[in-house]
């Protein structure tokens, strides 16, 4: 996928939480990279107006292998009802994280085209390794689902069905799914705790030409940086920041 960049009090706890939960934890300048398959967190110290609850992005989500593992860890869990596989467990600053382990059954994905590929295929095939992202969930106040699957499907290239019971836009390392909430937030993420999300690109400049070709206005056009990493930011129609870079995941 790219990352998630969390802006938290406590850096060093916020560390320790990503590091029991399964990521391998560095220092790159003042940022804390915590390493996934498929996705980075980046934890840097800062004041949030709050988490994702209330936010358009409301959580984000992690297969496990299991659940028992993640309490060993240390992490304190809350189990949901009956629906058996799924916990949430929350970071020091309060900042829920979904988690599946192998037992859930929601976790499957359906194209909308009825097809098959080996990147959507992994939702519908056992977890390999011990942790890995499966989603963001946006909870859209107006009824802009449709809307919102066909804006991530054909700007980042991604593939539509249904993730269980929600309407998703599949890409390579991360799934989207979208809910009509009108009670369920719809802030900005840009100066929450989950600050924004990011996406790798190969090719990054070529792509951000590509965006704006078909009318996408970025709120920081593209760039690179002295270490040569590429980075462009954008915000989608509904209020979700959006880093996209080329090369942070090698940094």
């Amino acid at each position: 996928m790219g990352h998630l960049h969390y802006v938290v009090r406590d850096v060093e706890a916020n560390a320790r939480f990503w590091v029991a939960l399964g990521g391998d934890a560095r220092t790159v300048g003042d940022t804390v990279v915590v390493t996934f398959p498929d996705v980075l967190v980046l934890l840097d110290e800062g004041e949030s107006s709050g988490g994702t609850e209330g936010s358009i992005l409301n959580h984000m989500a992690f297969r496990v292998q299991s659940l028992d593992d993640i309490a060993a860890a240390g992490l304190a869990l809350e189990r949901l009802g009956s629906a058996g596989g799924i916990a949430n467990v929350f970071s020091p600053g309060g900042e829920r994280i979904e988690l599946f382990d192998e037992t859930a059954t929601n976790l499957t994905f359906t194209r909308a085209d009825g097809g098959a590929d080996p990147v959507t295929r992994r939702h519908n095939e056992r977890l390999v390794g011990p942790i890995r992202a499966h989603h963001l969930h946006l909870y859209l106040l107006e009824d802009a689902v449709a809307e919102a699957q066909r804006w991530y499907a054909s700007l980042f290239g991604g593939v539509s069905g249904l993730r269980w019971r929600y309407d998703a836009v599949d890409l390579p390392g991360i799934n989207f799914n979208f809910s009509h909430n009108p009670d369920g937030g719809g802030a900005p993420t840009r100066g929450r705790m989950l600050d924004h999300i990011g996406f790798e690109v190969e090719n990054l400049e070529r792509f951000c030409r590509a965006l704006e070709a078909q009318g996408v206005t970025f709120d920081v056009p593209y760039r690179r940086s002295p270490a040569g990493i590429g980075h462009a930011l954008l915000t989608d129609p509904w209020g979700t920041s959006i880093a996209l870079t080329e090369g942070l995941r090698d940094f």
